[in-house]
């Protein structure tokens, strides 16, 4: 649970300086311009990514920190009168039991049962939304847990073997490239289904990326690759249940969730089997495994509301040695590999009604929130409203040089295969071939340099 003194801590070392307000084609990011404005925390500690944002009002703290015992409250199953509603079939027990330290999880080890991870199903089709279209029998989402004497729909086992590639001044790299097994299902999956691994993403600064503008976020899409840079971008539009209406995607790792609260509900709803006004059935609804129950929603909207805020208003770690000159070197090189054409370094946020904390504020989030085509390497074949299987949405990487620190690994990408970021960045294809090609020719001092600048962010 966060705590006051980083609260205090945070507001002692603000520091503020202009930014582009264009939001396009910012220049370099001076070192003086904190990456969540008014929300960064100026502390380099395994609570890096749970801290309140500093410039919240008494009343936005109190509800942050309710917000906070609600993310890391533990359900159980029905008839207990705290907390109840787990299941009948679930992935994890709480949001932090997948978000550990509000950070990214990490895929199990050989043999370990997921804890942060967890596979997205579908079927070719669209639902009446344009949504993916759920797997009979399973849903949207595999569950690998249930209930007392409830069958867990199945558990995946994950394998690696290892692909070996050369940069050109001949030192090696290997990739490990993942084999997905499916186990134990508790009926036959349909011979069409297609499959998304997913590990959980960190939850920080994300108040942020919902205060940005839809102009803004268009203003980044070249869907014709009108620059020739081989770099297009464009949005996912997805459903939007409390609007009743399309609207622009922005969370998940392809896009797929449109606000926060909606992303909050439907994580209760698929990862826990808890119901929400926004999701009042159960995720297993139809199947087996299902009560036969229609309950009134087993959360509040109070407590939604208080999850969603929580994660509004999650503060934003600032970057670090930003004058050690081989980080401003690194920064120049992902500069001159056009890794800026979808990590975008500067954007300036829109009014937030709801969270005015995060309302025009100068950021660096290192995201375009666009989907980029990230070739074949990396495609999980399975479309997603607007997403076709091969793209995903450019990830913010402010913050990604404290997972270690905060998470204990330094795992990467949206299934965790990547074990550092030199990996990650080879892994890059499609839109980002060109990029990666440029970091694969660069001498080992100059690749060690980029690397130190992301380790930075």
């Amino acid at each position: 649970m966060a705590r006051w003194w980083f609260y205090l801590l945070a507001i002692g070392s603000m520091a503020f300086a202009a930014c582009d307000s264009s939001g396009i084609d910012a220049p370099p990011i001076d070192e003086d311009i904190p990456a969540g404005g008014a929300t960064t925390l100026f502390a380099v500690t395994s609570k890096a990514f749970s801290s309140p944002a500093p410039n919240l009002s008494a009343d936005g703290l109190e509800l942050h920190l309710q917000g906070d015992a609600t993310f890391e409250a533990t359900f159980v199953t029905a008839p207990a009168t705290i907390n109840a509603g787990l299941g009948p079939v679930y992935n994890n027990t709480s949001c932090v039991a997948c978000h550990a330290g509000d950070g990214r999880g990490r895929p199990p080890e050989p043999g370990d049962a997921a804890s942060s991870m967890l596979f997205r199903v579908s079927i070719p089709g669209r639902g009446a939304h344009g949504e993916p279209m759920p797997a009979p029998g399973f849903g949207g989402q595999l569950q690998d847990r249930g209930s007392f004497g409830i069958a867990p729909e199945a558990s995946v086992s994950i394998s690696y073997y290892d692909s070996t590639g050369y940069f050109t001044d001949g030192a090696p790299f290997t990739l490990r490239v993942p084999r997905y097994t499916i186990r134990s299902s508790y009926q036959p999956l349909p011979g069409n289904v297609m499959m998304s691994p997913r590990v959980a993403p960190p939850v920080f600064g994300l108040g942020l990326l919902e205060a940005v503008d839809e102009s803004t976020v268009l203003a980044f899409a070249d869907e014709s690759d009108r620059d020739g840079d081989e770099i297009s971008g464009r949005p996912n539009y997805v459903w939007d249940v409390q609007a009743g209406r399309s609207a622009l995607g922005r969370f998940g790792w392809k896009a797929n969730a449109p606000n926060l609260l909606q992303q909050a509900a439907a994580a209760y709803n698929d990862d826990m089997g808890v119901t929400t006004s926004l999701f009042p059935v159960e995720s297993c609804h139809g199947q087996p495994q299902s009560d036969g129950r229609d309950d009134d929603p087993e959360l509040s909207d109070g407590e939604l509301r208080a999850t969603a805020y929580y994660t509004q208003t999650l503060a934003v770690p600032a970057r670090r040695n930003s004058r050690d000159p081989e980080v401003r070197r690194g920064e120049m090189l992902f500069r001159q590999a056009n890794c800026t054409g979808c990590h975008r370094p500067a954007m300036i946020t829109g009014r937030h009604d709801e969270v005015p904390e995060v309302s025009f504020q100068n950021i660096a989030p290192y995201t375009d929130l666009l989907l980029h085509d990230m070739g074949q390497g990396l495609a999980d074949g399975r479309p997603d409203y607007l997403a076709t299987g091969s793209e995903w949405r450019t990830a913010p990487l402010w913050g990604i040089g404290l997972t270690q620190l905060v998470n204990g690994h330094t795992y990467f990408l949206h299934d965790g295969r990547a074990r550092s970021i030199l990996e990650a960045i080879m892994w890059h294809g499609g839109e980002a071939e060109r990029s990666r090609e440029y970091f694969r020719a660069l001498s080992a001092a100059d690749r060690t340099a980029l690397l130190k600048f992301v380790e930075a962010l």
